[in-house]
């Protein structure tokens, strides 16, 4: 059982206003509505004229230029016993030379430190880089908004890759909701708004829009710019409200006061909201490129506004799908020309909001809190990950490529009786207490069917007999179903098992049906997948689906006369493709709303589905959906790192990191190995190696899962250490890529790729 994790944050906090505290505010208030989150606190800076009457969350305050504060607030949270600092850091709210104060603070810590980093400068002056060096070397984690953050960390600081976060900037959870209602609520009915928020300060380019509104009038004589936000507090300590009143003053020069609205104001969350609703098209025309984050952009975009902006960083990385428009820096005329088609263009403008919205789900602050509560969990000193944090303090060493291993079967052979194959082991030893299971029993048969296992031609035929035997005896003709479970007792513990496990049987079945030389064996085979196959059409699994299309691709090989077979296999692929085209978005090419376990296999059994039946738009779906899932499925360092079974990644939301189970390197080695024989292109033979050199230790912890010498494998990762239990399910993953790999590189080193197919029993010896 997971301990509850208690988590301070430090940074700037509301009523304090600015950016930095409305982040704080939000990512507090939605990481302590975790379960597996006891308590969190904030530490707050105070800036020199601040006197903030602060809520209960801050338990301290920190004045900004007063170092003795930096150290009361590290010895509060050493004191009060949390798991986990995180710093909120820019470089403009601590005290000291760039902001050289924290460094008492984080330097006085007992706690490991996560620091999101909201500016990444490219090129800092010396103090600046010093800071940064300090803060990275302190931080078992860092978390940038951006992957141009993570790319300027690595290049010019030497971060380690392995402790560098990308989480976009979260996103309130709202509705998607048309413009009319909220202008009328806010009294500019009739109008076409476009909408710039923030406080204001000169590099936010909002006199470049307002020299673009003379043309954007000229085309829509009801266009509004509304200017939502108060001066930065820091710009009216200094010059007071100079640059505000010099915006005022050109809107009276281009006599179009009529069509400017200044709002000064800092507004609360929901009638920011409100705002934010009622626009048309949001604009950002910073006027520069060096800007990691932007959460004014990320809150309109999150509400499915069509966003006009100059390409900033922030903006470039979350525009880029054309849920956006970027137009040059300082180009009123290129500014005017794209808000202008926009709101011109009302199916146009319809579409960007949807894609807008639909691309921004996975950031809304609910899901970004279990992502940091991931790399809170990742480095705590309750969790038992604190390994993974010093691992990751030491530069990251690349391990070799190694040849791959020989196969052993003698783990494998261990595992089995003159039943079946045990479901489970404690450490290498069977574990009689869970008894057996058609899902292992039925991939121990596949296995049995696969060249290059390691079993040698009569020990294949001996076990596969006797995995046969098992599969027929779970075969229950009274609902046509396939039991899972058996105890040790040889008693099934159930009448039918779950939809995935009979799809996975009868994948065993077309494999032995396509593959097995003893022509009795082949009969029996072909003969029960026959009759175990129109149940899956009332189906609503998409994994059984896929398992199923696995067994028709192998079955239908070697039967290609059966139509009922052949129209089997047309419409779980229909259906396949229908669910793929329903749920997916520029960001998520996914089935459903979530990835759970044996992913790749679907898109395995689409392409190959597709090659067998010459229907390029199912190979296309499948190709497409692998793509986007070894994205997915590969660390900020480059490895392949599973998605975790710990919760998955559930309703789109960000993956969990573990527990890393073999099943999934397995699934993509062969969905790798059926895209390369696609002859799509793509770097599909080291795809299929990388997510086998997990087995070998290429993963999270650099630690192997397999025993060489024996064929074991261990279950899974975890976030501190393997898991040292291995058994059936682990061992087949492992032996099963191991023997496709092996084949697909002599196929691809010595035969430009093609797969010698074994051969199958005709269907008239068959039968």
């Amino acid at each position: 059982m997971l301990q509850p994790l208690r988590i301070a944050f430090i940074g700037n906090a509301l009523p304090r206003r600015c950016g930095i505290a409305t982040f704080t505010t939000d990512l507090e208030l939605a990481v302590s509505a975790l379960p597996e989150v006891a308590d969190t606190a904030i530490a707050a800076m105070c800036d020199p004229d601040g006197d903030y009457s602060y809520p209960p969350i801050v338990r301290i305050t920190i004045a900004q230029n007063e170092p003795a504060d930096y150290r009361k607030a590290a010895d509060y949270i050493n004191a009060a016993g949390f798991d986990v600092a995180c710093l909120q850091h820019e470089f403009g709210i601590f005290g000291g030379v760039a902001g050289s104060h924290v460094l008492g603070l984080i330097s006085a810590l007992n706690v490991p430190l996560v620091t999101t980093l909201h500016t990444v400068l490219d090129s800092p002056d010396a103090a600046q880089r010093a800071v940064m060096d300090a803060i990275l070397a302190a931080s078992a984690r860092v978390i940038v908004m951006a992957r141009k953050g993570r790319d300027i960390l690595i290049e010019t600081y030497g971060a380690d890759p392995e402790r560098i976060t990308v989480i976009p900037h979260g996103i309130p959870d709202v509705r998607f909701a048309p413009a009319d209602a909220a202008r009328e609520r806010l009294g500019f009915a009739g109008r076409r708004v476009i909408l710039t928020f923030g406080l204001i300060s000169p590099n936010k380019g909002i006199e470049v829009m307002i020299e673009a509104m003379p043309a954007i009038i000229a085309a829509a004589p009801d266009a509004v710019y509304v200017v939502m936000g108060a001066t930065h507090p820091q710009l009216v300590r200094t010059a007071g409200e100079s640059y505000r009143e010099s915006l005022i003053e050109r809107v009276r020069k281009l006599g179009i006061e009529d069509h400017v609205v200044f709002l000064n104001r800092f507004v609360d969350r929901p009638e920011l909201l409100e705002h934010i609703a009622m626009c048309d098209v949001y604009v950002t025309p910073y006027l520069v490129a060096a800007q990691m984050t932007s959460g004014t952009l990320a809150y309109s975009h999150g509400l499915g506004r069509p966003v006009v902006s100059t390409p900033y960083w922030h903006a470039a990385e979350l525009l880029a799908d054309g849920s956006g428009v970027l137009v040059p820096f300082g180009d009123p005329v290129s500014l005017g020309k794209a808000v202008t088609k926009l709101l011109s263009d009302e199916p146009l403008r319809a579409a960007m909001a949807q894609r807008a919205y639909a691309a921004s789900r996975p950031s809304t602050w609910a899901n970004t809190a279990r992502r940091y509560a991931d790399c809170f969990r990742s480095v705590s000193r309750r969790s038992g990950a604190r390994a993974i944090a010093q691992l990751a303090a030491k530069p990251a060493q690349p391990l070799p490529v190694l040849p791959l291993p020989e196969p052993s079967t003698r783990h494998f052979m261990a595992m089995c009786d003159d039943t079946g194959l045990f479901q489970h082991a404690v450490h290498s030893i069977p574990d009689r207490d869970h008894g057996y299971c058609i899902d292992d029993n039925a991939r121990a048969l596949l296995l049995c069917c696969t060249p290059g296992s390691g079993l040698h031609n009569e020990l294949a035929d001996t076990l596969a007999s006797r995995f046969a035997a098992f599969i027929q005896h779970g075969w229950n003709p009274d609902n046509r179903r396939f039991r899972n479970f058996m105890g040790f007792n040889r008693q099934w513990l159930e009448p039918a098992g779950s939809e995935d496990s009979h799809g996975r049987t009868l994948w065993a079945l077309g494999a032995c049906a396509q593959h097995r030389t003893n022509r009795t064996a082949a009969h029996w085979a072909a003969a029960l997948f026959g009759e175990a196959l129109q149940p899956v059409l009332t189906f609503t699994s998409p994994r059984a689906w896929a398992f199923t299309l696995l067994g028709l691709d192998r079955y239908c090989a070697g039967y290609p006369e059966d139509r009922a077979a052949d129209a089997v296999r047309t419409e779980l692929a229909r259906r396949l493709e229908i669910r793929l085209l329903a749920s997916e978005s520029a960001d998520w090419v996914w089935f459903e709303d979530r990835l759970t376990y044996d992913n790749a296999r679907i898109c395995e059994a689409l392409i190959r589905t597709g090659l067998a039946t010459n229907a390029s738009h199912i190979t296309d779906a499948g190709l497409r959906s692998l793509r986007w899932l070894l994205a997915v499925q590969t660390a900020p360092a480059g490895h392949f790192r599973p998605v975790g079974s710990q919760g998955f990644m559930l309703d789109r939301s960000p993956p969990l990191a573990f527990d890393q189970q073999p099943v999934e390197a397995a699934a993509t080695i062969s969905a790798c190995i059926a895209a390369h024989a696609s002859g799509a292109a793509g770097p599909w033979r080291a795809e299929a190696r990388r997510a086998f050199d997990w087995f070998l230790g290429t993963n999270d912890l650099n630690v192997p899962l397999v025993d060489i010498a024996t064929g074991s494998c261990r279950d899974g990762l975890h976030p501190d250490r393997a898991n040292e239990n291995r058994g059936a399910e682990s061992v087949l993953s492992y032996l099963l890529g191991l023997a496709a790999l092996r084949r697909f590189e002599i196929a691809t080193d010595t035969n430009d790729g093609r797969l010698p197919t074994p051969r199958a029993i005709p269907a008239a010896v068959a039968a």
